[in-house]
This record gives C-alpha cells, structure tokens and sequence, in this order.
C-alpha cells in the first residue's frame, strides 16, 4: 500500500505517502493511489479538511528515478499522472493542509506548495532538486515558486538547488507553522479539526476564488469574488452565522 488512507478525527482525512523505504519517492503506483485517496477525500462530504504527510522521516524525495520508465513521454507522464492527483488537490473543496515531516524535494516540494496551507517541521528543508541531475522543474513548481517568491529569487533557487531550511521556509512565507519535528502531523491534524468547525461552503468557495486569483487581474478577482458572495449569502450556513453572531453563540454550520 503505497498511500494509507486514516480518519483520524470527525471530518478530517489524514493521507500519508507510503514508501519511506524510498523516502516516498514517487513511483507510478504511488501516483495512482495518491490520485485515488485524495478524489476519495474530495468527494466524501463527511471530510472537511485533509492533511497529506509523508511516513517516515521524509515527506516525499520527489521522483523514484530508478523507477522510471525510458520507454514512456515524460511528458504524458507528467500531464496524465503528476498532473491527474494534483490537479484533485489544488481544486477540491476541502482545505488542504501539508505536514512536512522532512525533505520534500523535487516533485515533492511542489506538491507541498500545492496545498493549502503547510506545517514543517524544525528540521525539514524544501529543494528544488531538478538542477543537480540536468532537469528542469515541473510539476508547475516553477509557476508556484515565481507566485511565492518572484521571479530572481525563485529562478535563483532553482538553478542552484539550494535547500531551504524551516526557519528560512517561514520568513519567506513559504510555509505557515514551524513547529518541532515530532509534532508536525499532530499539529497539522489538531488544525484541520479546527477548520472542520467552519463553514464548509465558505471554505471552499474561498479557496475557489483565492486560486482564481492568482491566475486573474485584480478586475477579474473583483468580479469573480462579487459573483460567488451573490450565491453565498443565500446560505443557510451564512443564515446560521448572522444569527449566531447576534445570540454570541458558536455557529453550528452543516455546509448548505
């Protein structure tokens, strides 16, 4: 079993990439089943939140290279299979919270900067390796970098490899928490039960219009945003805030 799937608290789905022989390192099959887990996650209404970590002591070293196939288009691999269970986690509804318990290198960094939001561990570090076996990054690493970063330092850390240690991570806002090593998943699972208590639509339709933002105009995000809070506020969970917040109780939101 390459990804375990666990429900570890009410409403939260815990995936953990599973080859820590091979510093969960992606082969073809662990791909697969991290596509099925996470489409699992995204379309149980009972899950509100996700944390996805690694088993071991890596998050993920990024692309098992004594698994891959010369026969196969890297290309086709990348879109059909790396792009099939990312494309699940940068779009389902469900916040998506990374608990980086050591390196996450490679593809493995861009599927940490993927999620949502990120808990790293004090001595975990993220690098984009691709430079040091003649490699370029993928993934949409380079978008994700270029987003976070800007241009000269995301070029810079792509061309030399360099690690980015914990401390480094958070100053640049590369990651949210920076807690101890031993207690990285604890705290991401202690955090996506604290959001399994928010309104399920306003999450997700924030995510929603906060990843369109990144890819539109602040025109574009004006408008996308004024055009989804016209069906939020027809809610029952918006209902159910309004009235909570005047009885100064806490909101019991159901997701309608």
């Amino acid at each position: 079993m390459t990804v375990k799937y666990e429900i570890p608290h009410e409403g939260v789905a815990l995936v953990t990439m599973n080859r820590p022989a091979k510093l969960n390192s992606f082969d073809r099959q662990m791909r697969l089943d991290l596509q099925g887990a996470l489409k699992r996650a995204s379309m149980d209404d009972a899950i509100r939140a996700v944390v996805l970590t690694g088993e071991g002591r890596a998050f993920c070293a990024g692309a098992d290279v004594s698994a891959v196939d010369v026969d196969s288009s890297i290309e086709d691999v990348l879109n059909a299979e790396y792009g099939a269970f990312l494309s699940v986690l940068q779009t389902m509804p469900k916040p998506v919270i990374a608990a980086i318990n050591g390196p996450a290198a490679g593809i493995g960094m861009t599927v940490a900067l993927s999620c949502d939001l990120r808990v790293m561990g004090e001595g975990a570090f993220l690098m984009s390796a691709f430079a040091n076996i003649g490699l370029v990054p993928d993934g949409g690493l380079s978008w994700l970098l270029t987003q976070q970063l800007g241009y000269a330092r995301a070029y810079q850390l792509a061309i030399e490899a360099e690690k980015i240690d914990a401390a480094r991570a958070q100053d640049w806002g590369l990651v949210n928490r920076v807690i101890a090593d031993s207690e990285v998943v604890d705290n991401a699972l202690e955090w996506a039960h604290t959001l399994t208590e928010r309104a399920p639509l306003a999450l997700a339709q924030t995510k929603r219009i906060f990843r369109a933002a990144c890819e539109s105009g602040l025109r574009n995000a004006m408008a996308f945003e004024a055009q989804t809070q016209r069906t939020m506020i027809t809610t029952e969970d918006c209902a159910e805030g309004v009235a909570a917040l005047f009885a100064k109780r806490k909101p019991a939101f159901k997701g309608k």
